[in-house]
């Protein structure tokens, strides 16, 4: 039985392939600005036109992409790199208002007059054709000099002031030379690709007419074999050869065992002939083609996959509970954790330790009432709990320094927590200083007291009587020094009195 081809099917853009090679800027790709998606054998570019508007650098080489489109929005877009593709044509460029660099190198770039679609890109400095069959143009280099005159190096050589003077005064000359080469090239182009067709539709009736076996008869019914044999030996017979009668008496098990080794014999030759048509793709498709490259690569991505070994034991997922039900605690990861139980706001808290940079869509947690469960890469934690939990309250939230992965769970049963007893400030009252302080040099300060018992407070009381008395005793005096006249002291009546 032969079983249907499996088709290999084309990698595309995703927005998981996206965020996955946007770990630098934290996953995000609306503000990304540069993006590497070399190597991964994609076949168109999409989507990226809406995602990351905001990118300024663009790497795309070494895949299988035969067209440049859906990049007209990237607006900031400076620098592209297309090269190892199978881009045919330079278009769908003119929306990149900041494109100061483009490389094409070892594309199938034959159409060179397609350059002149660059020519709105004014800030383009860099151009890179090297290995493109547009390179073997007789005057390529003055004609795209004289086209873009923007530019500043092309093919990783500085354009000079007298070769770009040189190349407009014969660009009417240089276009019409590019034009008739261009157009001899698309003819044979095209001529080996009617060709190659021819060649390909005539393998393909010789194999069907090679498929019923080698002699072109279906072997369905092991008896039409020995039929065959018995006829053959009749007619031997009749003609008196021994050989005949003996063939004729052969039991019919071993007749049916040859018709059997037959029929897989030919299941084998028609099998060896499929691989060897799939071996010659290389051949049908000779030359160096985006048609011959696209064929290849899809004949080792086919062996790659027939080489890989079968995965029949699948993993199975450990232990988790015990006989009756009970949880188990396992870290198969052998991750760090935490888990605090606070009393106060009545809920645990388990912090693990994930790696800082690890994707939040590899990590999964499942809360459950008795335990919880977190798979990290494939590999499984579990804690069980001794208070029952709700998970419908229960957070998880990873923290964006460390990489932690965080969980509150609240518990199921609420606690009355007693409120602490908060003291009472009582009113400051103002004593007097002690006679200790005599003993210890420092001079006694007379405070103002209060006194909580009486309920009036008197204000007219508040100076001391020992202060006023001293008060009273210092203007006495100063009134019995300004009665003793001095000894030069002279009365003079013309001078009116100083009170």
């Amino acid at each position: 039985i032969l079983l249907p081809k499996q088709r290999i099917m084309p990698k595309r853009i995703t927005e998981e392939l996206v965020r996955k090679r946007a770990e630098h800027n934290n996953c995000e790709i609306t503000t990304l600005e540069e993006l590497s998606l070399h190597q991964l054998d994609i076949e168109r570019i999409e989507h990226l036109d809406k995602w990351c508007r905001d990118l300024k650098i663009l790497y795309l080489q070494s895949n299988l992409i035969p067209k440049i489109e859906n990049v007209g929005r990237l607006k900031k877009l400076e620098y592209i790199n297309l090269a190892l593709n199978n881009i045919t044509r330079i278009e769908n460029l003119k929306g990149c208002e900041s494109l100061t660099k483009l490389d094409l190198t070892v594309n199938f770039v034959g159409d060179v007059l397609s350059v002149e679609s660059l020519q709105d890109n004014v800030h383009l400095r860099e151009l890179f054709l090297t290995g493109n069959p547009c390179t073997d143009y007789d005057g390529y280099r003055d004609y795209v000099i004289a086209t873009l005159p923007q530019l500043r190096w092309l093919d990783g050589k500085e354009i000079t002031k007298s070769e770009r003077i040189q190349a407009m005064q014969n660009f009417v000359e240089l276009r019409d030379k590019i034009e008739r080469q261009q157009v001899l090239y698309l003819k044979k182009q095209e001529q080996e690709k009617r060709e190659k067709e021819a060649k390909k539709k005539a393998k393909v009736e010789l194999k069907k007419k090679r498929d019923p076996g080698f002699d072109g008869n279906w072997y369905t019914d092991p008896q039409a074999h020995v039929r065959q044999k018995q006829s053959e030996g009749g007619n031997n017979g009749v003609n008196g050869d021994k050989g005949g009668t003996q063939q004729s008496k052969q039991p019919q098990g071993d007749s049916v065992k040859d018709a059997v080794t037959i029929n897989t014999k030919c299941a084998q030759a028609a099998d060896s002939l499929e691989d060897s048509s799939e071996d010659s793709s290389g051949d049908e498709l000779e030359g160096y083609t985006p048609e011959s490259r696209l064929a290849t690569h899809r004949y080792i991505e086919k062996k790659r996959q027939e080489g890989k070994p079968k995965e029949t034991v699948e993993k199975t997922t450990p232990r988790a509970f015990f006989r009756d039900g009970k949880p188990l605690n396992m870290n198969e990861g052998k991750y760090d954790f935490t888990l605090t139980d606070d009393e106060q706001a009545n809920l645990y808290s388990l912090e693990l330790c994930c790696p800082r940079f690890l994707d939040t869509s590899l990590i999964d947690a499942d809360v459950q009432p008795h335990y919880v469960r977190v798979l990290v890469k494939g590999k499984y934690f579990q804690l069980s709990l001794q208070e029952e939990v709700s998970p419908d309250q229960s957070v998880a939230k990873r923290s964006q320094t460390t990489g932690n992965l965080i969980i509150t769970m609240p518990k199921a049963k609420s606690v009355l927590v007693a409120l602490k007893e908060t003291k009472q400030v009582e009113p400051a009252v103002m004593k007097k200083a002690d006679n200790t302080n005599k003993d210890s040099g420092k001079k006694s300060v007379e405070l103002l007291e209060f006194d909580g018992t009486s309920k009036r407070n008197d204000l007219f009381n508040i100076v001391n009587q020992s202060t006023h008395k001293m008060t009273k005793d210092v203007t006495s005096k100063q009134k019995v020094k300004e009665q003793v006249p001095d000894t030069d002291f002279v009365d003079n009546s013309d001078v009116p009195p100083l009170v």
